[in-house]
């Protein structure tokens, strides 16, 4: 199964590092500079699941889509979905999936629209990732962010009286 990953940086860096490190067929479409930037330094995720360096992870640039693949996995910023379509449009084709990595839902419809609704899959990931300047992904950064989601819940309590719950459901059915 041939898998385009828009975008490595944390999300598509993330799931396409782990994919192509177990031996998939991965390509990741990638702007000239970060083309260039994983070609030298390679794709290196830092995760408490283990870390690894993927030398020259195989990129390629939307000009240079000559051949259709059997999954999109979509891990673009929403504000960047237009250009996103249209750099990976050549790589779908009548059996293609499109499975979206991107906050909300808006996107789905665009999607929709674009491939047609049998072609677009729901996604969602749960991961804190960051794209460092040294061309790192993954979830090496929990305690950081711990740190973080903790001063900005106090932020919220302080000025809101917000409080955070005790636990999050997975589904309306599953009570907290």
């Amino acid at each position: 199964m041939r898998v385009l990953v828009v975008g490595a940086g944390a999300i598509g860096g993330y799931f396409g590092g782990r994919m192509l490190q177990a031996g998939r067929d991965i390509t990741f479409l990638v702007r000239p500079r970060r083309a260039a930037e994983l070609a030298s330094a390679g794709l290196v995720i830092k995760s408490p699941n283990g870390d690894v360096t993927l030398k020259n992870p195989p990129t390629v640039q939307a000009d240079a889509i000559k051949n259709k693949f059997d999954v999109v996995l979509l891990s673009c910023k929403a504000y960047d979905l237009t250009d996103a379509i249209k750099s990976f449009a050549p790589a779908v084709g009548p059996q293609t999936s499109i499975i979206p990595l991107l906050n909300g839902m808006l996107h789905l419809d665009v999607l929709d629209r674009e491939f047609g609704r049998e072609r677009v899959l729901g996604g969602l990931c749960a991961i804190a990732a960051t794209l460092r300047a040294s061309v790192r992904a993954g979830r090496g950064e929990f305690e950081e962010a711990l740190s973080w989601l903790k001063r900005l819940m106090s932020i919220f309590h302080a000025n809101c009286g917000a409080t955070p719950a005790s636990s999050v459901c997975c589904s309306p059915a599953q009570p907290a």
